[in-house]
C-alpha cells in the first residue's frame, strides 16, 4: 500500500517513518524545500529518540522518500495523510490555512479513489471542510472522482513518539463509509493483528476525542499544581498527597505530578482551540479557562520562589542563577511554551545573570530568546559548568541526567547553596544534609548549611 504524508513536522515525520518501518512505501511531502533538502541529505530537523535511525534505515531501503511535488506523490498513493501544522490563530481557534492548501492540492491532482486522512489536530467539522475543498477542486476540473475523508487523530508524546506509534494504546478512526473503514483497518493491522485497539466512530466524535484527551490530561496537571500551592500553605507534602489519591483505582497515578507548569505544542494550543470551539457554540468555558489560568500562574512559581528567597539576601539584582533544563519536557528539543522561557524572562527582568544548560535543546533555545537578553546569558557545556559561581540552581526539566546530580560537587563550585527544584526530583531532608537550601513544589523548604559555613559557626561557638 502506497502512502503519502503531507507535512514533515513532528507528527508527519514520525508517522511516515513508522509506517515505512512496517513495510509500507511512504512518500513524505512538504512545500518547504529547505526542509526536504535536509531530509534527502539524511539530516533530521527535529530531535526524537530513535527517529534518526528509523529514517535512515527506511530511506536506504527506499521505502521512505521525500518530495515537494504533489502530482506524482498523489497519483501513486492509496492513502493521503494530512499532518500539517494547525497553529492557534489570533482568535484562539485552529488556523486551517495549511489544511486548506494541502486539500486543494490533493483535489487538483486526484486521479482515482483515495482516502484522505486528517491526522493533524483539527476542530470538529474539519473533515467536512476538507471534503468541500477537495470537491471544489474536482468540480473545477469537471471530475467526478470518488474519495473518502477520515479522521485519525494522533496521540504521540514527544520523547516516546516512536513507541507510541508502534505500540499504540488505541487508534481512533472516524469514517463514513465501509470501504474507508476496511482500508484503514488493513492499514493498522501490522500494529495490532487482532485490531482490538482500533476504535471506529463517527467523524465528529473522532475529531473531538483528541481535544478531549489533551484537556483531560492538562486538567489533571493543573489540578495538582493548584493543589501544590494549597499544600505549601498548610504544611502538607504534594508527593504524599499524590500517593494518597493516585492509589485510588478510579484516579490512578499518571499525570499527577506537580511541577513548573506544562508547555509544548499540544496542551496549550489544544486547550485554546477547545475553548474557541465551545465559545462558538455559546457554551460555558470556565473549566478550560481555569486550566489555562492555573498553568500560566504555575510557570511563574519558580521565579517567585527565587525572588522570595533572595528578598532578605540582598535582592535578586546582580545574582547569578543556573538553570538546568530548557525544553518543555525531557527527551525533546521542543521549546514551544516551555516553562523555562518564563523563568528566564522573569529573572533577567529582575537583573539576574543566567547560566543555561540543556542536553539537547540549546540550539532551539538560542533561537527563542531575544537578542536583547544576550548580555545576561551564559550558555554552558554541562551542569557543572552552569553551576560555576551561581548563587542558586533552578532545575526546570527532569532530564534523566539531572536525577542523580553530584550536588556536593556542584556546591563546591557555586557561590551560594540554594537549589530550586521545579520537578521535585530530590528528597528535601537529604538535600539539606549535604548543605543545600532546598525549595521545591508543594513541599516545605528544607534548609541546610554549607560545610565551610558549618565549620565557621562551630569555631565561633567554641571561641565564645
Amino acid at each position: 500500500m502506497e502512502l503519502l504524508i503531507i507535512g514533515t513536522g513532528y507528527v508527519g515525520l514520525v508517522t511516515g517513518a513508522c509506517f515505512a518501518e512496517m513495510g509500507y512505501r511512504v512518500t513524505c511531502l512538504d512545500v518547504n524545500k529547505e526542509k526536504i533538502n535536509l531530509l534527502q541529505a539524511g539530516i533530521i530537523p527535529i530531535y526524537e529518540p530513535g527517529l534518526e535511525e528509523i529514517v535512515r534505515r527506511n530511506t536506504q531501503a527506499k521505502r521512505l522518500t521525500f518530495t515537494t511535488e504533489y502530482q506524482a506523490a498523489v497519483a501513486q498513493a492509496k492513502i493521503c495523510i494530512l499532518a500539517v501544522d494547525t497553529p492557534v490563530s489570533d482568535s484562539g481557534a485552529a488556523d486551517l490555512r495549511s489544511i486548506t492548501k494541502a486539500a486543494t492540492s490533493i483535489g487538483e491532482h486526484l486521479n482515482d479513489y483515495k482516502i484522505i486522512v486528517n491526522k493533524s489536530t483539527v476542530p470538529v467539522g474539519t473533515a467536512a471542510y476538507v471534503r468541500k475543498v477537495i470537491q471544489a477542486a474536482l468540480d473545477k476540473r469537471e471530475s467526478a472522482l470518488a474519495f473518502d475523508v477520515v479522521s485519525n487523530p494522533e496521540f504521540l508524546k514527544e520523547g516516546s513518539a516512536i513507541a507510541d506509534f508502534m505500540r499504540p494504546d488505541r487508534v481512533i478512526i472516524g469514517a463514513e463509509s465501509k470501504q474507508a473503514e476496511t482500508i484503514m483497518q488493513d492499514l493498522y493491522k501490522p500494529f495490532m493483528l487482532s485490531c482490538e485497539r482500533l476504535y471506529f466512530m463517527d467523524i465528529a466524535s473522532a475529531e473531538l476525542t483528541k481535544y478531549a484527551a489533551n484537556a483531560m490530561l492538562a486538567n489533571r496537571i493543573s489540578f495538582m499544581n493548584w493543589l501544590s500551592q494549597l499544600c505549601e500553605k498548610n504544611g502538607a507534602d504534594i508527593t504524599e498527597v499524590r500517593k494518597g489519591i493516585g492509589s485510588d483505582k478510579r484516579i490512578g497515578f499518571p499525570f499527577l505530578w506537580a511541577g513548573a507548569g506544562f508547555g509544548g505544542s499540544c496542551f496549550p494550543k489544544d486547550l485554546q482551540a477547545l475553548r474557541a470551539i465551545a465559545k462558538a457554540q455559546e457554551l460555558d468555558t470556565s473549566l478550560v479557562d481555569a486550566i489555562i489560568s492555573i498553568n500560566a500562574n504555575q510557570k511563574k512559581q519558580l521565579s517567585q520562589k527565587i525572588k522570595n528567597y533572595f528578598e532578605n539576601r540582598g535582592g535578586l539584582e546582580g545574582k547569578t542563577i543556573a538553570i538546568l533544563g530548557l525544553s518543555f519536557k525531557p527527551d525533546t528539543d521542543d521549546m514551544r511554551q516551555a516553562p523555562s522561557l518564563v523563568l528566564i524572562e522573569e529573572l533577567i527582568a529582575a537583573g539576574c545573570m543566567v547560566r543555561l544548560f540543556d542536553p539537547v535543546a540549546m540550539e532551539n533555545a538560542k533561537k527563542q530568546l531575544p537578542e536583547a537578553w544576550k548580555a545576561s546569558i551564559t550558555w554552558c557545556r554541562d551542569e557543572m559548568h552552569a553551576a560555576e559561581k551561581a548563587d542558586a540552581i533552578a532545575l526546570v526539566t527532569e532530564w534523566k541526567q539531572f536525577r542523580l546530580l553530584d550536588v556536593k560537587q556542584l556546591l563546591k563550585t557555586m557561590s551560594g547553596n540554594a537549589f530550586f527544584d521545579g520537578r521535585n526530583q530530590y528528597n528535601p531532608s537529604e538535600m539539606a544534609k549535604i548543605g543545600c537550601n532546598y525549595i521545591s513544589i508543594g513541599r516545605a523548604p528544607s534548609y541546610g548549611v554549607l560545610e565551610h559555613e558549618f565549620e565557621w559557626v562551630t569555631q565561633e561557638t567554641a571561641d565564645a
